[in-house]
């Protein structure tokens, strides 16, 4: 399968590979202490320091802790949710399939001794809507790649084609109203979290609307980040193949 990281290694990737493999000894980084009348303030994530405390509410009602997953590695994958103004990220609801297949086909969390954990910038409604309509953006995503009549396409359509087959290499397909949520999605609505990460904004990718920046941070068993990925554009995001190798080179 082709990997949608592969054409996007840039100096930027090696960068942040470069700080997987020679991270500096972690130093002391956690939540700074605040007035009992305020919000704790969840300081920035840095390669090779402890990732900061980090619990928060989930789908499935109670909270999480990232602590309670000591002694295993953390995938923690930010969608962007939104591409616009009442639109959709359809790119994210692939990528959410793609964890579920990967966890399902693969055995993506037993074999990597780790746990896929998403974070939303937003309320569980808002979570709720994204989870529905997932089989639905994934019916369209099929379309997009098996058009009636592919060899009427002009060359600008030809190229497209290829794009989408490039980008949603998998065919995958959830059934309606059977969603599965195999792994914790964590709420962030007050974006005390993903502010801090850097990885929510009000306008990004050419479209003006409240969206998460796509992103991956894998911390390793002992709650050290190890590994960050920052997309640059909506399309640049690694697969589960390039992170499972992140994985298994982990020191």
């Amino acid at each position: 399968m082709k990997s949608r990281i592969k054409p996007a290694l840039s100096v930027f990737t090696v960068a942040l590979v470069t700080g997987l493999l020679f991270a500096p000894l972690p130093v002391q980084a956690a939540v700074q202490a605040q007035p009992a009348s305020q919000e704790p303030v969840f300081r920035p994530a840095l390669l090779g320091q402890p990732f900061p405390p980090l619990s928060l509410p989930s789908y499935d009602g109670p909270q999480v802790d990232l602590k309670s997953f000591g002694g295993k590695n953390v995938v923690l994958i930010v969608p962007r949710v939104y591409a616009g103004e009442g639109r959709w990220c359809t790119i994210c609801n692939y990528q959410y399939a793609e964890a579920v297949d990967a966890d399902k086909t693969a055995d993506f969390r037993a074999k990597n001794n780790a746990e896929i954990v998403f974070l939303f910038p937003f309320d569980r409604k808002v979570a709720s809507e994204f989870l529905a309509l997932t089989p639905s953006q994934l019916e369209k995503i099929k379309g997009w790649k098996n058009p009636a009549e592919p060899d009427k396409l002009d060359e600008q359509g030809k190229q497209r084609l290829a794009r989408m087959r490039t980008l949603f290499s998998k065919d995958l397909a959830m059934a309606e109203g059977e969603v599965p949520t195999p792994f914790p999605v964590l709420l962030d609505p007050e974006r005390l979290v993903t502010k801090a990460l850097g990885v929510f904004a009000a306008e990004w990718g050419g479209s003006k609307a409240d969206q998460g920046i796509p992103a991956v941070f894998i911390l390793d068993a002992a709650g050290v980040l190890r590994f960050k990925y920052i997309s640059q554009t909506t399309a640049d995001r690694p697969d589960f193949e390039y992170l499972a190798w992140i994985l298994k080179n982990l020191r």
